[in-house]
C-alpha cells in the first residue's frame, strides 16, 4: 500500500506498506519583478555558460531504487499499451519523487499514465493515481469526484479510501473522514485502520482516547510490520501528544520515528515545528542544516536561523522569497500557510500575512493552519477576519494548548 500524507496522500497499494510523504514543487528561475517593494533583494535568474556546466543534481539519482525506476521506465517504453505496467511505473515515480521531495517525479507519473490519465472513464487504478496528483496540487474537489467514481466501481479499493479519508480530514471534514477509516477498516491490516480513525479522533475532540488506542496497536503490531509503516504511527502520537501537552512523550515518539532511518520530509517538519515550539532553535538548526531544497524544511530552518542571528538568514530569506514569487507567477496554491508563515514572521508584513492565511483557510483547515490564521489576524489588528476559524474550532472540537493560547487572545480582541 501506499500511505498518504494528511497533506498530500501517495498511492497505495494492496500491499501492506507504505511509501514517504511531502512533495515539493521547485523551480529554477528568478522572479524579482513580483517581490518589489518588501525589502528582500532577489537575485538575477542563473544562466549556465557553459553546456557541461552542472546546474544540480538530482537527489538520489544514482541508487538501486531510481535505477530500477529506469528499467521500469525503459520496459514501459517498450510496451507502452501495457496499462499494468504503466500503473506500476507511475506508483513507484511518485514514491521516488515524495521520498525525494523532488515532484518531477509526479510529472514523470502523469507522462506514464498519458493514454488513460486523460479518459473519461480510466482504468480505477489510474483513476485512484489521478485523484492522488490532484491532491497533491491541492485540487481538492477534483480528487475527490475521482475518487467517489473509483470507489463507485470497486467499493474495496482500498487506495481510494484512504486517499479520501485525508482528503476530507486535511478539508477538516472530520465525521466524513472517519466515516471513510471505517469503510478502510473493512479491507485494511489493524494498524493502517488505527491509523486513519485515530488520527482522526484525536483531532475531533478524542484525543486521549485516540492516542492511547494507537500506542497500543503500535505496540501490539507484529514484528514484521514494514517500517515505514511504524514511521507513520510514531509520528502521529508525536503530534498527538504535542496536543495534549506532553512534550517528553513528543519528543520520545519523533526520535522512535527518525530511529527507523527512513528520510521522511513530513516527520522532519513536524519536528521541526515542535522543537520551534520549544523553543530550540539551536536543534533546528541541527535538524534541518542542509535541507534548503524543500521550502517548508527551509522555512523552519530560516525561523530558527532568525532566532539565533545567524548569518546564513538573509540569503535563506531572499531564496524563499524568490520561490514563493514564481510559485505565485504558475499559479500554484500548495504552500500558502508557508508563505503566510514566511510573511508575517520573516517579512513582518501581517497585512499581506493574513490574505495568504484567509486564502489558504479557504483550502486547508488543520491545527496550524487555524493557529496561522489567528496569529496573522491578531498581528494584522483584523480580529474578526479569524471568526470563521473559531467557528470551525467550536463544531471541530479540536484539543490543542497552541490552539487554545491563540483563541483566548483572539476572543480577548474580539470583546
Amino acid at each position: 500500500m501506499f500511505e498518504p500524507s494528511r497533506r498530500r496522500p501517495q498511492t497505495l497499494r494492496r500491499l501492506r506498506w507504505p511509501a514517504a510523504r511531502i512533495a515539493r514543487l521547485l523551480t529554477g528561475i528568478g522572479v524579482a519583478a513580483a517581490w518589489a517593494g518588501v525589502g528582500v533583494a532577489v537575485a538575477a535568474p542563473f544562466r549556465p555558460t557553459d553546456d557541461a556546466q552542472v546546474v544540480e543534481r538530482l537527489p538520489g539519482a544514482g541508487d538501486a531504487a531510481v535505477r530500477a525506476l529506469r528499467r521500469l521506465h525503459a520496459q514501459l517504453a517498450n510496451s507502452p499499451d501495457d496499462v499494468k505496467l504503466a500503473v506500476a511505473v507511475a506508483r513507484r515515480d511518485i514514491e521516488i519523487g515524495r521520498g525525494e521531495a523532488d515532484p518531477r517525479y509526479d510529472g514523470y507519473a502523469e507522462a506514464a499514465l498519458g493514454p488513460w490519465i486523460r479518459l473519461p472513464q480510466p482504468p480505477v487504478e489510474v483513476l485512484v493515481l489521478r485523484a492522488s496528483l490532484k491532491q497533491t496540487r491541492h485540487d481538492f474537489p477534483a480528487a475527490l469526484a475521482d475518487l467517489g467514481a473509483a470507489l463507485a466501481r470497486d467499493p474495496e479499493n482500498t487506495q481510494a479510501w484512504l486517499t479520501r479519508a485525508v482528503v476530507l480530514e486535511v478539508e477538516g471534514d472530520y465525521p466524513k473522514a472517519l466515516g471513510n477509516c471505517l469503510s478502510l477498516a473493512r479491507f485494511a491490516d489493524t494498524l493502517l485502520t488505527a491509523i486513519c480513525t485515530d488520527g482522526v479522533m484525536s483531532l475531533s475532540g478524542n484525543a486521549r482516547i485516540a492516542y492511547d488506542e494507537l500506542q497500543g496497536v503500535l505496540a501490539a503490531a507484529p514484528a514484521g510490520e514494514s517500517a515505514a509503516l511504524r514511521l507513520w504511527a510514531s509520528t502521529m502520537l508525536g503530534e498527538m501528544a504535542v496536543r495534549l501537552g506532553n512534550p517528553a512523550a513528543a519528543e520520545q515518539h519523533f526520535k522512535t520515528a527518525l530511529a527507523l532511518g527512513i528520510r521522511d520530509v513530513y516527520l522532519l517538519g513536524a519536528y521541526a515545528d515542535f522543537l520551534l515550539d520549544q523553543n530550540r532553535p539551536q536543534d533546528v538548526r541541527s535538524l534541518l542544516q542542509g535541507e534548503v531544497r524543500i521550502d517548508p524544511l527551509l522555512l523552519r530552518l530560516a525561523l530558527a536561523e532568525q532566532r539565533l542571528g545567524a548569518p546564513e538568514l538573509g540569503s535563506h530569506t531572499a531564496d524563499l522569497a524568490e520561490r514563493f514569487a514564481e510559485a505565485r507567477m504558475r499559479g500554484d496554491i500548495i504552500h500558502q500557510r508557508e508563505e503566510a508563515w514566511f510573511t508575517l514572521d520573516l517579512l513582518h508584513q501581517p497585512g499581506p500575512a493574513l490574505r495568504l492565511a484567509l486564502s489558504n483557510w479557504a483550502v486547508q483547515r488543520e491545527p496550524v493552519d487555524l493557529r496561522i490564521l489567528i496569529r496573522c489576524a491578531l498581528a494584522a489588528g483584523e480580529p474578526s477576519t479569524a471568526r470563521r476559524g473559531l467557528e470551525w474550532l467550536a463544531r471541530s472540537h479540536l484539543q490543542d494548548p497552541h490552539v487554545g493560547q491563540l483563541t483566548a487572545r483572539l476572543q480577548e480582541a474580539l470583546k
